[in-house]
């Protein structure tokens, strides 16, 4: 093991720092100023860096980035008299591990040391994850099946109804089906049919002819043209409106159908695959869907496992997205600690992948330093789990829970880990740009659309909650009209409203 290195212009700090970790067994190299360590590192490097801030010359954080410039991984602890919030940023914004600020307790300073030194150590032992990462992470035996399925599938043309719980992951797998099957180099069209207005989603499908409705002052290819020989993934197809399922049926019969506006037929030459997380033959006996229709669908059904199901994949899946979120913020990846990763595994995620996802991207903005531990999680998934069930943070759904810590700017962060402040009303602007940024990295389509409806829903559920379901009287608290209150508890499907 390599030796620490302290960095410091104040003797005293660091025979201090030298005789508390030689009780320690550990071994350490001093130096005066930032210039003397930077030539140091043209021969040698530590296991960890401590160094002050303010020194004379280069300043700890000129230290910090030449460092990080040339060893990204190595932990470095910064130490301040100035316990300023303007250093701690300046810390964490260079990638420091954490920082001290003077006076320090002795046996504090060393607990730091030795978890930086655990991250030091950690860093050759960690498993790497591959070049290019698999479409879909998962060892667990219920993935197994799953990937079992998608192999004997790949050179089908057969339709596919993918069931499971929301945040599952339904249209990665659709989008393993369309890889790995005859159709690989043809499009991939991806529709929620749940994130469309009704009164928009059939000229979506089929597209519509020039003067079919107002507004129509160009003919437009529907997602049925734009998938011609390659795939249509139609997600959340229990909530397509009753009459457009017979359209459906009509081209998944026959194979032709009309734009809107349109006399022509027009040959669809498409495999489609659908999800679900609803159960559609409870849909059928209550009439809201077309049992024709989901025969029709369900020729092969591919069913997911919740995380619930497959709790062994919980560490594989938190390194891929700690790793992801990282990437698209441009920082280094967090790491979890044994006890953090025991701890995740154990908790109950209702909102499965894409709930564990955006915890991760929490982990990759709030956490300090790059070893998570247990006390770094989220409060509320903390307290939680301490209490009669998990609150969890972020909802299935995507949006951010009414319990979840805010995400703030760089000057915020520090701020709320140190001193575990409350929630600030701008937080979840900040989650909502990473969830954003994740479904954009990800090829999503119609993220406006999809968020804006989440957000639109959020709202007035919660309304509806505040005025105990009073229509009329959340649509005021809103500032919205009665109609609009009314045409949208409508498309978002939303329960639970009444009349005055």
């Amino acid at each position: 093991m390599k030796p620490i290195w302290i960095v410091d212009d104040d003797a005293s700090i660091r025979w201090v720092l030298e005789k508390a970790l030689a009780r320690e067994s550990l071994e350490t190299r001093s130096f005066a100023n930032a210039r003397e360590a930077l030539t140091a590192f043209e021969t040698d490097t530590p296991q960890v860096l401590v160094s002050d801030i303010r020194m004379p010359g280069e300043s700890g954080i000129d230290l910090l980035q030449a460092v990080k410039a040339r060893h990204p991984g190595l932990p470095v602890i910064i130490i301040t008299a100035f316990s300023d919030l303007d250093s701690a940023v300046s810390s964490f914004q260079g990638g420091a591990f954490d920082y001290l600020a003077k006076p320090f307790d002795i046996d504090k300073a060393v607990a730091l040391i030795r978890r930086a030194l655990e991250e030091s150590l950690r860093e050759a032992s960690v498993e790497a994850l591959p070049a290019e990462t698999p479409e879909i992470l998962g060892h667990a035996p219920a993935m197994q099946e799953v990937f079992r399925a998608i192999g004997r599938l790949s050179q089908s043309n057969v339709t596919v109804l993918i069931t499971g719980e929301s945040g599952t992951g339904k249209e990665l797998v659709a989008r393993a089906l369309h890889k790995h099957s005859p159709r690989a180099q043809q499009p991939f069209i991806a529709l929620n049919t749940a994130a469309i207005p009704k009164d928009l989603l059939e000229s979506e499908l089929f597209g519509h002819e020039r003067g079919a409705f107002t507004g129509a002052q160009a003919m437009r290819r529907g997602r049925f043209e734009q998938a011609e020989d390659g795939t249509l993934f139609l997600d959340e197809i229990g909530d397509m409106p009753f009459d457009l399922q017979t359209r459906l049926l009509r081209v998944l019969s026959d194979g032709h159908f009309y734009r809107v506006g349109g006399h022509q037929p027009v040959k669809a030459n498409v495999r489609v695959i659908a999800a679900t997380h609803q159960n559609l033959e409870q849909r059928v006996r209550d009439g809201l869907f077309r049992e024709d229709l989901y025969h029709r669908l369900n020729v092969i059904r591919l069913r997911l496992p919740s995380l619930r199901e497959r709790s062994d994949d919980i560490p594989i899946l938190t390194r891929h997205f700690l790793v992801q979120s990282a990437h698209q913020l441009g920082v280094e990846p967090k790491r979890m600690s044994e006890q953090a990763m025991r701890f995740l595994s154990g908790l109950e995620l209702p909102g499965n992948v894409r709930q564990l996802e955006n915890l991760c991207n929490w982990i990759t903005v709030m956490a300090p330093g790059q070893t998570v531990e247990v006390k770094d999680l989220p409060r509320d998934l903390t307290q939680g789990q301490a209490g009669a069930g998990v609150n969890p943070v972020p909802l299935s759904d995507g949006m951010v829970g009414a319990g979840a810590l805010p995400v703030a700017g760089a000057g915020g962060i520090v701020m709320q880990v140190a001193a575990q402040a409350p929630q600030t009303p701008d937080g979840w602007i900040d989650l909502l740009e990473l969830q954003a940024a994740g479904m954009l990295s990800a090829g999503q389509m119609d993220v406006m659309d999809i968020l804006g409806r989440q957000f639109e829903s959020a709202l007035i559920r919660t309304a509806l909650k505040h005025t105990h379901g009073r229509k009329n009287d959340a649509a005021m608290r809103l500032g919205i009209g009665r109609n609009t209150i009314t045409r949208k508890i409508v498309e978002l499907g939303i329960d639970g409203a009444r009349e005055e």
